[in-house]
């Protein structure tokens, strides 16, 4: 090997160690908080009757073990974060991908509506895991101090108060000391883990799967009932493939097996072993597994280390909003970009206050990190189930794989989902209805909003009319109407018709602009589009008439500047004497009337129009500049 060589090959590994260390910072978060209440929850008295004997105990560990193992590390990082969609991951690229498949149209009706239940639950998600995470962290202080437990609600929404007040400033700074920081925990709570199984290493056993199996034959319901509780400690499985985009499926994967996964082991074994030998280490085993002078450092830690996992799935929830904006599922809302630098950085004012007063209502409503564990897990279940459903379709529809490899897939991811769903369905009255009526809530808000615009489009059409039977009426028009000096630039969401601001205009001023340039902005099913092919010019026939159609294509992750297209488009030949510098932007505003008619019913009309009514406006959304924007109106029926 070359001297060269060698040193592309470390300079490699060395971007690749980086990569992973700042997936740890933003990926790992919330399942690396897991042990802070995950056995916690398994062996309180309120949410079931597991014991802690020794056989018991060796049960419980076995089974996080393997549920970990199958679903982390086989059905996600090894299987499902193969399906990205350009890079990008998560549960909207799989709706990205079934969107573009040739599948029956009813087929994909229902893995789109089921994906976009999935979507739903993930703002539940988002919204329990900061509550949990931070009352977790803070009640270690009830171990240290325990005369101090009134403290603990107090002292958790103060905290969340600074997380959630600090979002406006985007995380690209603080962002870069995540990294170093969680491994730095995930250091800590092996090391705390590993002097428990040194000391009773027999623990050791516990990884066997026959334990496991014993267990469920043992006390079968009891077993069923805490997979409900050992579904936390899988909590945070849709980041590692939600956030694929940001680094890669390779630096997740090694800071998964190398850094997350035997971390996490150990600190189970760990507090398995304590419990054993300490049957009232149920209380908090995570804590107890301190020694005594080292616990007010690692409430501290665990404090920041759940920030940290808050960040990060609060973050989560701004790119899934953008998304599902740019993919025709929630009207336009304000997007601030907090970073000059990684577009993936943004922040969204109202889905922030949302997730604020929902997570303080959560810690008020539940008090403990315990009965929050009740609402937890049922919206990662069948978070995760979507996931499988979609993942499976796509390797068999659109990589075409064998039918019986898909069947095997199906009855091994299967098996295990639908128990983990199963179990949690039994919680729904001790907290799993919170996250099952936030998940229908948003998912009546999300296929209202794309059914009715798509009612809305097709009326749009008839309205419009054809765009190139309008260019030419208006080139064979004798006289022609006369022309005004400037450009005006119109957007039209199609490229078959005619913007109703361009029929607005040649209606009440009988002129139209010298330069004409109608922009269209088509969001593709892929997160980026290079420069290079982002803009197509048409001059629809006639090349001396100063009026062109633009079609800019942008993908679901990146903001929609139209200057900035308009004015690259001026570079590539569009005629006449278009600039951006002095265009005009002309919008068509629709006023909307819910009616009787066919459709949606009226319940639901009337949601759209309020969600339409609510929408930041189309100037502000595509960065128009307020001195130079014109909106000219019109009502459609609905």
């Amino acid at each position: 090997m070359t001297t060269s060589s060698r040193g592309r090959d470390a300079r490699r590994q060395l971007g690749m160690a980086a990569l992973a260390l700042g997936a740890l910072g933003v990926v790992f978060g919330d399942i690396g908080t897991s042990p802070l209440y995950a056995l916690q929850t398994v062996f309180s008295a309120d949410h079931g009757a597991v014991k802690p004997t020794e056989q018991d105990v060796f049960g419980v560990i076995s089974l996080v073990f393997w549920s970990i193992t199958l679903i982390v590390s086989i059905e996600f990082v090894l299987f499902i974060m193969r399906a990205d969609n350009e890079g990008e991951g998560g549960i909207l690229a799989l709706i990205a991908k079934i969107e573009g498949a040739k599948l029956d149209k009813q087929l994909k009706f229902g893995l789109i509506a089921i994906g976009m239940f999935g979507v739903a639950l993930f703002y539940g998600d988002g919204m329990i895991t900061p509550a949990i995470s931070v009352l977790s962290a803070v009640e270690g202080v009830k171990v240290v101090e325990p005369s101090i437990h009134a403290m603990v609600v107090p002292v958790t929404i103060a905290v969340i108060v600074v997380i959630f007040s600090v979002q406006r400033f985007g995380t690209h700074r603080i962002g870069r000391v995540f990294g170093p920081v969680m491994l730095f925990w995930f250091a800590v709570i092996a090391a705390a883990g590993l002097g428990q199984v040194l000391a009773h290493p027999e623990i050791v056993k516990a990884l066997s799967p026959s334990y496991g199996v014993e267990f469920f034959g043992r006390h079968f319901g009891t077993a069923f009932i805490a997979l409900g509780s050992i579904v936390l400690t899988i909590t945070g499985a849709e980041a590692l493939y939600a956030d694929m985009g940001h680094f890669g499926r390779p630096p997740i994967s090694r800071a998964w097996f190398f850094v997350v996964f035997p971390a996490l082991t150990l600190n189970y074994m760990g507090q398995g072993s304590l419990i054993v030998n300490d049957p009232s280490a149920i209380s908090n085993p995570f804590f107890l597994l301190i020694p005594h002078w080292g616990r007010v450092p690692m409430v501290v830690l665990a404090t920041v280390a759940t920030v940290i996992a808050s960040q990060a799935v609060i973050s989560g929830a701004f790119s899934v909003t953008k998304q599902a904006i740019q993919l025709g599922f929630l009207p336009r809302l304000q997007i601030r970009h907090t970073s000059a630098a990684e577009i993936g950085q943004v922040y969204l004012p109202a889905v922030n206050w949302f997730l604020f007063i929902a997570v303080v209502a959560l810690v008020l409503g539940f008090g403990s990190s315990t009965k929050l564990g009740a609402a937890y897990g049922i919206a990662v279940t069948c978070t995760i189930t979507a996931d499988t459903l979609l993942f499976l379709v796509i390797a068999r529809q659109l990589w075409k794989k064998p039918g019986w490899l898909v069947g095997i897939g199906a009855a091994v991811f299967f098996t295990v989902d639908l128990a983990f769903l199963g179990a949690n369905l039994t919680k729904t009255e001790h907290g799993g209805w919170f996250p099952l009526s936030v998940g229908t809530i948003i998912f009546v808000v999300l296929s209202t909003w794309r059914r009715g615009t798509k009612e809305i489009r097709e009326s749009r059409i008839e309205a419009e009319g054809s765009l190139q039977s309008f260019v030419d009426e208006l080139h064979a028009a004798d006289p022609p109407p006369p022309r005004l000096p400037g450009t005006a630039v119109y957007l039209n969401a199609r490229r078959e018709t005619t913007p109703l601001a361009l029929h607005a205009s040649l209606e009440h001023t009988h002129a139209l602009h010298e330069s004409i340039v109608i922009i269209s902005i088509e969001t593709t099913r892929t997160p980026y589009v290079d420069e290079e092919d982002q803009l197509v010019v048409d001059h629809l026939g006639y090349e001396d008439d100063g009026i062109s159609h633009l079609t800019a294509k942008v993908g679901f992750q990146e903001a929609i500047n139209v200057p900035h297209l308009f004015a690259l488009a001026c570079t590539r030949g569009l005629e006449g004497n278009a600039r951006e510098e002095d265009a005009v932007y002309i919008l068509s505003q629709m006023t909307l009337r819910p009616t009787d008619g066919p459709g949606m019913s009226l319940w639901r009309k009337r949601l759209y129009v309020a969600l339409a009514r609510n929408a930041v406006s189309a100037a502000d959304y595509f960065h128009l500049p307020a001195d130079r924007t014109v909106t000219l109106g019109s009502a459609i029926d609905l």
